[in-house]
Formats: structure tokens, C-alpha cells, sequence
């Protein structure tokens, strides 16, 4: 999802519009693995921190320990996080601001942290989690516009991050919902654990009508977008309409009627697919855009 939703930013919005970048195919290819990379290793340590929750919670998903040692999965998770922390200061140099490496440190840092601390707290976890998966988006904007930004093209550069900070808004929100959906799904698990999150702390019914209210906060904002930016586009009117609106509808009349973790299980994935048909909305822009 990562490589795709970056590739169909410089491929799909940037490139076609002619904007000016800052990376060659090459160079924007090791920012995409360096960003693999660690997001991989997050998956690892988290992996390996939850072994005992995931024994409860989806014990036909075990890797570490069943599949590979925790030994092996430790190796893995230091060598993925050094090649992607290499790959972003070497992707850092190409653009000439070596302090944009701090990004790719902070991450890996804040994704060993969550893993081993911030997930059992309440709601930071999920906060957390959910701004990195924004941050993947934004990054591409961050090392790509910024840096070739000149007098001359200072407003179409700025005017093109606005649309990725758009998108990372929408990944920050489907994400945050999708963490408490996941959360209530895993209360067994992380009960037995000593966990705080939000369906521990309130409850599993309250966080279900919790979740529920949230589920208009991207509904509203994508209704928003489509009156504000979106009204003379009928292409771009329908594809929303069909796949983002009507999804996430359906999502709400889901959450309403929730009740067992096989219920919470669907709508997590529904969650991803809604995440993919929006990102997917950026080919749209060479409608919207061009003449």
C-alpha cells in the first residue's frame, strides 16, 4: 500500500502535471524502499511485542516464535531499519538537506517506542500509528516539492503539497478509525495484557458508539472536498460518490450494528479498501487538472 499510494503520487499526479522534483526514478525508488523498510521493521518489533496478545487474539497468525525465532525476528527488524535509516540519509544528501535524515530516525525510534510502550496507552498508540501513516505520504512532498521549490514555481509547488496533505488527512482519519476498529476486535488479547486502550478504558459497547460518531468525520470531510473542489468534475462527482462515499456508509450502518469480533474484523478490512479506493482517486487529478 505504501509503494503504491507514493508511486501514484510522482507518477500519477506529480509527473504528469510536469511539476518539479527534486529525486530521478532511481533515487525516488530507495525513498520508497527506505520507507518499506521501516515500516517493515515496525511490523516486526510489533510482531515480536505482541506475541502474548496474539496467542488470544488471532492465534493462526503467529509468526515470531512459530514460523522464526525471536532471535531472527530481532535480526531482521535491526537490518531493515538500517538499510531504511542508510537509504533515507543517502536520499536526504541527493536533495541537499542531510537534516531531513532526523525523519527516517524519529520513525523507526517512534515505532520501536509504540511497539514496546505507546500501544497500551490510551488512544496515544493510535494517534501515533495513524500520523506515520500519514507522514508516508507526506514524505514524498517533503523530499520531492520542497526542495525544488524556486521563485518561479513557489505556488503550483506549494498548491501540489496542499493535495497530498489532503490525502494525508484522509489517511490519518480512515487510520484512526481503523486502530480502535482493530482495538475493539483484540479486547480479549489485550485485557489479559494490562493494555489501556480506548475499548478497555470506556468499555467495548461506548467505544462502538464512539467509533460510530467517528465514522461521520470522513464522510463529512469528503462530502466537504467534492462541494468545495470537485462540484464541475463529473467523473471525479461519480468515481467518489460510488467508491469512497458509498463505502464509507456502508461502514457506518457496520459499526452501528457491530457486535462480534468477526463484525469488527470486516470492517477493519472494508477500512483498508476504502484507504486504497481513495488513494486510487489520484489518478483522477488528470481530469480534474488538465484541460
Amino acid at each position: 500500500m505504501i509503494a503504491l499510494v507514493q508511486s501514484l503520487i510522482k507518477y500519477g499526479l506529480l509527473v504528469p502535471f510536469g511539476i518539479s522534483t527534486s529525486l530521478d526514478n532511481f533515487e525516488f525508488s530507495l525513498l520508497v524502499f527506505s520507507t518499506i523498510c521501516i515500516a517493515a521493521g515496525g511490523n516486526i518489533i510489533n510482531d515480536i511485542y505482541d506475541v502474548e496478545t496474539d496467542a488470544i487474539n488471532k492465534p493462526e497468525k503467529i509468526i515470531v516464535g512459530k514460523l522464526i525465532s525471536e532471535k531472527t525476528a530481532y535480526n531482521l527488524f535491526i537490518i531493515l531499519n538500517v538499510l531504511g535509516v542508510g537509504l533515507g540519509f543517502f536520499v536526504s544528501y541527493v536533495v541537499g538537506k542531510s537534516e531531513l535524515f532526523s525523519i527516517f530516525v524519529i520513525v523507526s525510534a517512534l515505532l520501536y517506542v509504540y511497539a514496546s510502550y505507546l500501544k497500551q496507552m490510551f488512544l496515544i498508540g493510535n494517534i501515533i500509528i495513524s500520523a506515520l501513516v500519514a507522514l508516508s505520504i507526506i514524505i514524498v512532498g517533503i523530499f520531492e516539492l520542497i526542495p525544488a521549490i524556486t521563485s518561479q514555481n513557489q505556488g503550483i509547488q506549494l498548491a501540489f503539497f496542499r493535495i497530498l496533505l489532503d490525502y494525508a488527512l484522509f489517511a490519518f482519519i480512515i487510520n484512526l478509525i481503523r486502530e480502535i476498529v482493530k482495538d475493539i476486535e483484540d479486547f480479549d488479547g489485550d485485557y489479559k495484557s494490562g493494555m489501556h486502550t480506548l475499548p478497555i478504558v470506556i468499555g467495548k459497547e461506548k467505544a462502538s458508539k464512539v467509533l460510530f460518531l467517528l465514522s461521520f468525520i470522513p464522510l463529512g470531510t469528503v462530502i466537504y472536498y467534492i462541494n468545495s473542489n470537485l462540484y464541475k468534475q463529473p467523473i471525479a462527482v461519480i468515481y467518489f460518490l460510488i467508491f469512497i462515499i458509498a463505502p464509507l456508509i456502508y461502514l457506518s450502518i457496520l459499526i452501528f450494528n457491530a457486535r462480534t469480533k468477526k463484525d469488527f474484523h470486516v470492517i477493519s478490512n472494508l477500512l483498508k479498501l476504502v484507504m486504497l479506493l481513495g488513494m486510487l482517486s489520484i489518478l483522477l487529478y488528470k481530469i480534474i487538472l488538465l484541460p
